[in-house]
């Protein structure tokens, strides 16, 4: 009896940090710098990917560089990494190979980016506010890891950590969905809360450090 209570004792513990929740019409807010506020991002299935469609909504002031999205393994930190270099300027990392992509410079408005990447002709597809910025050649034949880490708000230089502020989002994040195909340009702007891995509507996370949860304020 002892041995069972101390494992509901310790399953408590270690679940106690997760939420599953409806984020629809919800953002997460990173309001200041650090190098201790992020989102854990518990995908519905673990799995290796040889495609995936990747879709999220973001408002930053910043002018440096930072992460948007940071997916680590235990042997690869960038094993899919969104990153903003600057304004207009994004890097999308597989297997730490990146390419990058340049759109029009939006400050101070709300942005909608996807990207997709399909392994068999290792073309990277991306798109900023619904419009195709260019399609690029990475890791042709690769497959991305299955033991994941999934961060917002920070860049991992190791599996699950070595955080750098001056990498860290100050800004919001929502409506983030992943999925493990490509998808259609069409579909993913009609269908960002349905990913079949990362699902807005049906979500598992963790918040911790200065994380808040709003309502968003743009749709």
């Amino acid at each position: 009896m002892e041995k069972l209570l101390l494992g509901v004792l310790l399953l408590t513990v270690i679940s106690g940090g997760l939420t599953h929740s409806d984020m629809r019409g919800k953002a997460f807010i990173f309001p200041q710098e650090s190098n201790t506020a992020y989102v854990s991002l518990i995908p519905a299935v673990k799995k290796p990917l040889r495609n995936f469609t990747l879709c999220l909504k973001t408002f930053t002031d910043l002018t440096r560089p930072y992460s948007l999205f940071s997916y680590s393994t235990p042997s690869q930190p960038n094993e899919l990494l969104l990153f903003v270099n600057k304004i207009g300027e994004y890097t999308l990392y597989i297997g730490d190979v990146g390419v990058t992509f340049n759109a029009p410079q939006i400050r101070y408005a709300p942005i909608h980016v996807c990207a997709s990447w399909e392994s068999a002709s290792g073309i990277a597809e991306f798109w900023v506010n619904g419009n195709p910025v260019g399609r690029k050649g990475l890791r042709k034949g690769y497959s991305i890891g299955r033991e994941s880490k999934i961060i917002l708000g920070q860049e991992q230089d190791s599996f699950g950590g070595r955080f750098d502020a001056k990498q860290s989002l100050v800004g919001e994040v929502w409506d983030v969905s992943l999925w493990d195909h490509v998808l259609p340009l069409k579909e993913m702007c009609a269908s960002y809360f349905s990913g079949n891995l990362l699902n807005w509507k049906s979500l598992n996370y963790g918040d911790y450090g200065y994380v808040v949860i709003k309502p968003s304020v743009w749709a």
